[in-house]
């Protein structure tokens, strides 16, 4: 076989396929936590599709159901635990300056 039919063929990879991340049975609701959760980055963001290998219709729903559990408080918007712990670590200076008698 010559090398101009050889680029053709199909190579003999085997692929396991990767169960949905959301099953049949799943609701994508707001109150359900465990999977909104899923879906969220660890600075809150909503992660994208090819990430979540979700299909359109699911990606939708997913962020309406994220975005009304912001909006009930149930999420935060921004996740800044990181931030907040740096800042408790070092002190901040207010700028006034005490005169010394």
């Amino acid at each position: 076989m010559d090398k101009s039919k050889r680029l053709f063929l199909k190579s003999k990879r085997s692929f396991r396929r990767r169960l949905p991340p959301i099953q049949s049975g799943d609701r994508i609701d707001y109150r359900n936590m465990s999977l909104i959760s899923r879906f969220i980055s660890e600075q809150g963001k909503i992660l994208s599709r090819r990430v979540n290998r979700l299909t359109l219709k699911q990606q939708r729903l997913i962020t309406i159901a994220i975005k009304q559990a912001r909006i009930l408080s149930l999420l935060p918007f921004l996740n800044n635990e990181k931030q907040l712990e740096r800042s408790e670590s070092t002190p901040r200076t207010t700028g006034l300056r005490i005169k010394n008698k």
